[in-house]
């Protein structure tokens, strides 16, 4: 048998995907305009943007968390397979389900822990301590990239168990 090499899932989770991705590609697109206008304006005009570290750091952090489904729904993590060929078939199999329902479980805490810091947040009025911006947008965008994220993990354990294939 080959790998699994068509998702058994609906489209919809792929647009999902695409729509966060997409979202975190014009967050990108963003901050490189920021930082080049932000180098510019330090080194041309020896005029520094106020709070330029804050912004990089959250938007940083929304870049990755919307984009962590869409890399995952791809299979676009970081593989090591060095050891393919000596644990065989069942051992990669073994370990495409052992990587899965770790990162699930690891991920479902970190959903949970993100959802309630992100009520805190904003029963609290937690803001950054320079430019004074809302802190629970950025929680808020953690848990939505997080939380589809271990939706697409747990579709592909079904997938897994139901063919009996590792995923490529």
């Amino acid at each position: 048998m080959s790998p699994i090499s068509k998702k058994a899932w609906p489209a919809l989770v792929d647009r999902a995907t695409l729509a966060l991705a997409a979202l975190a590609g014009l967050f990108l697109l963003f901050l490189v305009g920021l930082v080049f206008v932000a180098v510019l304006l330090r080194y041309v005009a020896q005029s520094p943007i106020l709070g330029i570290n804050e912004i990089v750091q959250l938007v940083a952090v929304a870049i990755v968390m919307l984009a962590l489904p869409w890399c995952t729904d791809r299979n676009g993590h970081v593989r090591a397979d060095v050891f393919d060929r000596a644990i065989g078939r069942a051992g990669r199999f073994s370990g495409d389900l052992f990587s899965r329902c770790f990162s699930t479980f690891v991920l479902s805490v970190l959903v949970y822990r993100s959802w309630l810091k992100l009520l805190d947040a904003r029963e609290f009025e937690d803001v950054t301590n320079m430019l004074s911006l809302p802190i629970w947008p950025f929680y808020g965008m953690m848990v939505a990239g997080m939380g589809l994220c271990v939706f697409v993990l747990v579709l592909q354990i079904a997938v897994i168990l139901m063919t009996g294939e590792e995923m490529k």
